[in-house]
């Protein structure tokens, strides 16, 4: 249960930082490495929840 409350803090917080500018975003004209780094770090981390959470 406490592993869900970290990975939802970590989920909220990451798109409060978030900062735009214009042609940034996923339906625009271009992203930034750190967008997809993002997007790889929330994948492992979704990993490692259900890789822990095996019975």
């Amino acid at each position: 249960m406490e592993i869900k409350k970290i990975l939802l803090s970590l989920l909220a917080v990451s798109a409060s930082i978030a900062q735009a500018h214009k042609g940034h975003g996923m339906v625009s004209s271009h992203w930034h490495a750190t967008d997809v780094m993002g997007y790889v770090l929330l994948a492992l981390l979704v990993g490692a929840y259900l890789w822990l959470q095996r019975k």
